[in-house]
């Protein structure tokens, strides 16, 4: 589990298209950013700019999440070039541009450390130390604790990994104040306890992908019915999370009824998931159609919940 797989990565410039040697495309560029992940980063960083006490100039507080969006992409691209290997070998990101063999896997690292740099030197100009201190940590976290740390190791690699992904709430209340506060820290709680259960749905109908390249994800190394009844734990410890803006005054009832409403509906299909193991090892009945449904619930909940919260602080209610 501790040692990359080891494989041939074909150079840059090797794609056909059309009988004609083609390097990398503009898409390929974009599909390095992750840009599915990076929307989540920044809606929950830009929610975070929103509703945080005091004023940011409006052109800094969209500079401000452009650099929370480029930090995450960043991350994203040196991921990709360090996961090359194990890319090549899941089904899922075979066609990703370096396992593809468009791109070499130095441009994408290049384009990756540049970007970084660029994005934490941008928001310091823009805003402050503080914020662009929390998101070059977020960027180092994702890269060396989560990427080239456990992901490999550890099944617990989603559970303690997730806190990069939780890091943009910060990062943005940062930008705006200076300062790292409560508000924040409960913003990211959220995050931290919602990507468990999130990406674990992923996991049970994706486990054969990462069996394949040696990732210790939960449902490889414990089996699916440990992972469904952790998938359920997980889900109820976010009901208390969730509505802990509401306990600590930031918001109003109508944000704790909504809080509860949703995570409600999530706890719902965790449910549905850890019924679904009826098999003797916890195999799933139903080719895992409610990990399937939970997962793609999971990504509406966090956008819900986080406009639920943005709503009604900038209402009062």
């Amino acid at each position: 589990m501790t040692d990359k797989p080891t494989i041939a990565i074909l150079p840059a410039r090797t794609f056909r298209e059309g009988g004609i040697l083609a390097g990398p495309r503009l898409e390929d560029w974009i599909a390095l950013l992750k840009p599915r992940v990076m929307s989540l980063v920044v809606f929950t960083g830009a929610i975070a700019v929103l509703v945080a006490p005091g004023h940011l100039n409006p052109v800094l507080a969209v500079v401000a999440v452009i650099c929370i969006a480029a930090g995450a992409g960043a991350a994203g691209a040196i991921n990709m070039w360090y996961d090359r290997d194990i890319d090549a070998i899941m089904r899922r990101t075979a066609k990703r541009p370096i396992p593809a063999g468009r791109m070499a896997p130095g441009a994408a690292l290049s384009f990756g450390i540049g970007l970084a740099c660029a994005s934490v030197l941008a928001m310091a100009a823009a805003t402050n130390v503080v914020a662009a201190g929390m998101l070059a940590l977020s960027i180092a976290f994702y890269v060396f604790i989560y990427t080239m740390w456990l992901k490999r190791r550890t099944p617990q690699n989603i559970v303690i990994g997730g806190a990069a992904g939780a890091f943009p709430p910060i990062i943005g209340w940062a930008a705006v104040t200076g300062r790292i506060e409560l508000v924040p820290v409960l913003m990211f709680a959220i995050i931290f306890f919602w990507t468990p259960p999130h990406f674990w749905a992923l996991s049970l109908f994706a486990s054969a992908d990462y069996e394949r390249a040696g990732v210790p994800m939960l449902p490889v190394v414990s089996g699916p019915r440990i992972t469904r009844a952790n998938i359920a734990a997980y889900t109820m410890v976010l009901m208390p999370v969730a509505a802990s803006p509401w306990a600590v005054g930031f918001v109003g009832w109508p944000y704790l009824a909504a809080s509860l409403i949703l995570t409600g509906i999530f706890l719902y299909y965790a449910v549905l998931v850890l019924r679904d193991g009826g098999g003797p090892g916890g195999e799933s009945l139903t080719n895992n159609a409610p990990a399937r449904k939970a997962f793609r619930y999971s990504l509406l909940y966090l956008f819900l919940l986080f406009g639920a919260l943005a709503i009604c602080r900038l209402t009062g209610v």
